[in-house]
């Protein structure tokens, strides 16, 4: 096989091979990939075996159709999947990374109901500031405001001032000395027995994110892939899907 370097100096090098050497590749490939595969099925596994822990705070949320409890939140489903929204009280918009992760929600709305899986998008900021963001974004997903509620501090997405001037934050399961923002995202997973008992079995946040965000999936078959080194932060690259078109410097 034969090296050569693409006129792209951020592309990474490649091998031209003849058909008989690129297959013997992929095959050896194709034996790691389906090595991840099984490792995570086995992870899926032990993600569902996770204890529950019961939830005794009545949390209530505001939503266009009015108040909305936490448990209200499931409709008529047994299981419940939130995300915790980048969006504080007094920003002009959302944060353009949960938009982009946003971006993938509406289409998989009707294949996750059909699987007893209720959806919703939660943010501190009040609902009155969410409304004209969400309708910008054309979202039609479930997306309420836990302003005025502890919600989004339980779950440790939302800091308070003193928190943040002490330099101990919890987040992602561990103390850390800072956050960017006041708001930090993530994934929680809820589940309800028959009794209408709440209980909260998961969660996700960092870089646990990643399987929310169907365009990285697809930027990892190609060869330049998520192409993200020297910036100065791996999403920097990312808009608002309303924004491209504009210049990088005018793009939040």
């Amino acid at each position: 096989m034969s090296r050569f370097s693409h006129e792209n100096p951020n592309h990474a090098c490649s091998l031209i091979a003849s058909p008989a050497e690129w297959l013997a590749a992929r095959l050896e490939l194709l034996h790691a990939e389906k090595e991840h595969t099984r490792q995570r099925d086995a992870l899926a596994a032990r993600r569902r075996a996770l204890p529950w822990v019961r939830l005794t705070k009545d949390y209530v949320f505001a939503s266009p159709a009015g108040e909305v409890s936490l448990a209200g939140l499931f409709g008529d489903r047994s299981q419940l999947i939130v995300y915790h929204f980048m969006f504080g009280p007094g920003w002009e918009e959302g944060c353009k990374s949960c938009s982009w992760v946003s971006d993938h929600f509406d289409a998989m709305l009707p294949h996750l109901r059909a699987r007893d899986i209720a959806f919703a998008a939660v943010s501190r900021a009040p609902l009155a500031e969410l409304e004209p963001f969400r309708a910008r974004m054309g979202w039609r997903f479930p997306w309420v405001s836990s302003h005025g509620n502890d919600f989004n501090h339980d779950f440790h997405v939302s800091f308070t001032p003193a928190e943040i001037a002490s330099g101990r934050l919890r987040y992602n399961f561990a103390e850390i000395p800072a956050f960017p923002f006041e708001e930090a995202p993530g994934c929680s997973v809820f589940a309800r027995d028959a009794s209408g008992a709440v209980f909260h079995t998961y969660s996700t946040f960092g870089r646990g994110l990643d399987s929310l965000i169907g365009t990285y999936h697809f930027l990892d078959l190609t060869p330049k892939g998520r192409d993200e080194a020297g910036l100065e932060y791996p999403m920097e690259w990312v808009r608002y899907h309303d924004r491209y078109d504009a210049p990088v410097s005018a793009a939040r």
